[in-house]
């Protein structure tokens, strides 16, 4: 049963195992278990996960549909679909996903096993698909992509959840033309995901992020959540931060 005491969300952490196999050319994912991050996450107030699909497994997402069936209805799940699934099995797959727990799907833009955005006809035979179910869509963007994101989004009806601070690295300037499509992507309901400060071009204390994370809170306002990034994969093993980060 889930903690009482423990209302709490953790909106961005995966989890892997060392057995299962990953795409090639990416790194060798080590045991971070479930019960592993249950367990830090709890301590702190989070009883809550959203776990979502790592670009190391690709369109494989066994291990996170597996950890959202040991607790029906605790965490949630972002997976990552295969490109050739379409029509009745796709619509299968969304369902039984959806009872498990997924409620949103991912794009990779930025690892080396990631994704492209999706073709206009992929995106308009998905984008039906993943509204009738109250789907979201997130992005793993980098800043140059979203004037692209923004335009997909437009009119769609799905709702855009932006990783990693939307990409906003220290020092841009403020006249730089990402503050536009960011903005576009605000105004169309966008979400922003507090995560992952460490892939932005910043290190500990992370100080040059405090303006442009200044900047996107009065963009999106209530409309941001906060992840760990939880196990921290561009760290070595015993450098890894302590949660939460």
């Amino acid at each position: 049963m889930t903690d009482p005491g423990a209302d709490g969300w953790d909106c961005h952490v995966h989890v892997f195992d060392a057995s299962h196999p990953v795409q090639p050319g990416h790194y060798q994912a080590l045991d971070r278990p479930l019960v592993q991050i249950e367990a830090a996450a709890r301590a702190l107030g989070c009883g809550h996960l959203v776990l979502v699909q790592p670009s190391v497994y690709g369109s494989d997402n066994t291990l996170m549909l597996d950890a959202l069936a040991r607790q029906p209805g605790r965490h949630r799940g972002v997976v990552v679909l295969a490109h050739t699934l379409e029509g009745a099995a796709l619509e299968a797959e969304l369902n039984t996903m959806h009872a498990l727990g997924v409620r949103g799907v991912r794009f990779n833009l930025v690892s080396p096993a990631g994704d492209v955005l999706p073709s206009p006809t992929r995106w308009a035979a998905l984008a039906p698909c993943l509204r009738a179910r109250g789907w979201h869509v997130q992005w793993y963007a980098r800043r140059s992509d979203l004037p692209a994101i923004a335009a997909l989004h437009e009119g769609s009806g799905l709702v855009a959840v932006l990783d990693h601070l939307a990409g906003f690295t220290p020092g841009l300037p403020d006249n730089h033309p990402d503050w536009q499509a960011v903005q576009r992507l605000a105004g169309q309901g966008a979400w922003l995901k507090l995560s992952g400060w460490y892939r932005l071009d910043a290190s500990a204390p992370y100080a040059g992020l405090v303006p442009p994370a200044q900047r996107l809170a009065r963009l999106f306002g209530q409309r941001m959540v906060w992840g760990s990034d939880w196990p921290h994969t561009l760290f070595a093993p015993d450098a890894m931060p302590a949660y939460p980060s």
